[in-house]
């Protein structure tokens, strides 16, 4: 698997993060971010034409160096200042309370241990900080759960530790996140392709 994962899964990585459904859907979350942005799995850069004028600094989070080396040459033509931190989102080594907006974009469904990411991410937002995301999750029917837990073993050693039943929104609301905005459907309109997604924003602020 290590020819696979280091030569040829990047590539298909990177292709289909430019699918024509997923771009427009990046865009709307994307373009909410403001600030110092710290993007968990940036991938190739896919996200970067997107960020705003309100965007003063981003900070590209990705433990796959072809994909780093992707994103650097997307980076040429941003308008906010890009750098790069090449490792995983369980530890990430920066200062507490020191970023305004935290991007992911499916990244969430195939991080190890994702309620450690998660915790990470809300240690290094400031207090008021925002986590925009859309991720894969875990369908709202039944049925399609099923066949979603039936694929995710095979899904995620072919799809870079991609799992397609992680109940996405419960994970962020357990690690404290207050929840501004969720909704869920299907990319393609119909559950048959078990392809649910996520999309939403959530604050560090705590409702009690």
């Amino acid at each position: 698997m290590g020819f696979y994962n280091d030569r040829i899964l990047p590539h298909l990585i990177a292709l289909t993060m430019r699918n024509g459904n997923l771009v427009a859907c990046r865009e709307r979350v994307v373009s909410r971010a403001d600030g110092r942005v710290l993007e968990v799995g940036i991938g190739a850069g896919a996200t970067l034409p997107f960020y705003s004028s309100r965007v003063r600094e981003i900070i590209g989070l990705e433990p796959a160096p072809r994909l780093v080396a992707m994103a650097q040459q997307a980076a040429k033509d941003s308008r906010a200042p890009v750098s790069f931190v090449a490792t995983s989102a369980e530890a990430i080594p920066l200062d507490d309370a020191s970023i305004d907006t935290v991007m992911m974009t499916w990244t969430l469904c195939s991080v190890p241990d994702a309620a450690r990411a998660l915790a990470e991410i809300r240690r290094v937002l400031k207090p008021g900080g925002r986590l925009l995301f859309v991720e894969h999750g875990l369908a709202p029917e039944e049925r399609v759960q099923k066949w979603q837990h039936r694929l995710t073993p095979f899904w995620k050693r072919n799809a870079g530790g991609c799992h397609l039943n992680r109940a996405i929104s419960a994970l962020v609301e357990d690690t404290g996140f207050w929840m501004e905005r969720l909704e869920t459907g299907y990319m393609h309109g119909r559950p048959e392709t078990n392809d649910v997604h996520v999309r939403g924003q959530c604050s560090t602020d705590l409702r009690a």
